[in-house]
């Protein structure tokens, strides 16, 4: 004769995919009202549905869990050990939730919300500063996380949703990512203070073809653009020295070490001069990136639009 076994309850510890967790958790609920109130009728009223079904809720987790959490006093009840010890879990789970709420609210506010945006570093001394004074006069309280950072780095963090929009030059050429071009900044050829070529205000860049460059690393936008107006040129630039930053190249070239295109320096700076060139024209193009028909939130979309609104006056042109 075969006996049938029943399986026993699940425990904590087993609750695992085949549990009906989306049950569970409003049971856990339910659970912490009665707790709270120590009287299932009271909890039922506050939770506005009929005390018996408020009952069986609490009996079916207690069936679940495989543990008696509370004990009845006639219309009282009171926690038991392991009910005492299921509730400070419950009350920090569901104060949790209820900060992720609020925290999900504010990320869809655009009065309160947080924008995750990402910039050229040679951007982060004036043009970003002036957006983010500008916006939040209408906009005072949301939140900024600034990243500088190179190109390609920015447009991974982009792609990956760690940066809702990015600054950024070149602009990208790809199907995933929107960008929309903002302005467009001269480039100077950056010489020390007594360079042969110091006492002109113009030059052909062919003309320094010869001399040694120092320039952004590998991967900076910046870099691609020298490379690029060199190549345009006819040469390939001769690169002694690499940095991050173009104030660190400013002191390099005053230094001695090398000639840079870089932007225009924002207060003049000793040891340099910085020239016009005329050909080719070395300009480029700043736009504004955020991934392709990725929802965006009230905030982000309030700060692309006003970035947008200052196409043709992100930059002052000398």
């Amino acid at each position: 004769m075969s006996h049938e076994s029943s399986s026993p309850p699940p425990t904590l510890a087993d609750l695992g995919p085949e549990t009906d967790l989306a049950l569970l958790a409003p049971q856990l609920a339910q659970f912490a009202a009665v707790a709270r109130l120590e009287h299932v009728t009271q909890a039922a009223q506050l939770l506005g549905m009929p005390q018996p079904t408020l009952s069986r809720s609490v009996a079916r987790l207690e069936a679940e869990l495989g543990v008696r959490l509370l004990a009845r006093q006639g219309r009282t009840v009171r926690l038991t050990r392991a009910g005492r010890m299921l509730l400070g879990s419950v009350e920090r789970a569901l104060a949790e939730l209820e900060r992720g709420a609020e925290a999900a609210r504010a990320e869809a506010d655009p009065t309160v919300g947080r924008v995750a945006f990402g910039f050229l570093h040679t951007m982060g001394s004036d043009a970003v500063p002036a957006l983010l004074r500008g916006f939040r006069v209408g906009h005072p309280q949301v939140r900024f996380q600034l990243v500088q950072d190179y190109v390609g780095a920015m447009l991974e963090r982009l792609r990956a949703g760690e940066l809702d929009l990015c600054l950024v030059s070149p602009l990208p050429d790809a199907a995933d990512l929107t960008a929309r071009p903002l302005d467009e900044q001269r480039l100077h050829l950056t010489v020390p203070a007594d360079h042969r070529l110091a006492g002109r205000r113009r030059i052909r860049l062919a003309e320094v073809a010869e001399e040694p460059f120092v320039a952004v690393e590998e991967g900076y936008g910046l870099r691609v653009i020298t490379d690029g107006f060199c190549a345009e040129a006819g040469f390939s630039p001769r690169i002694a020295f690499e940095g991050e930053e173009a104030e660190t190249l400013r002191g390099l070239v005053a230094a001695g070490l090398g000639v840079a295109l870089l932007p225009p320096a924002l207060v003049p700076r000793p040891g340099v001069v910085e020239l016009e060139v005329t050909s080719p024209r070395t300009r480029r193009a700043i736009g504004l990136a955020w991934v392709t028909g990725r929802p965006l939130t009230p905030p982000v979309a309030a700060f692309r639009d006003f970035v947008l609104s200052r196409r043709g006056r992100l930059l002052d042109h000398d």
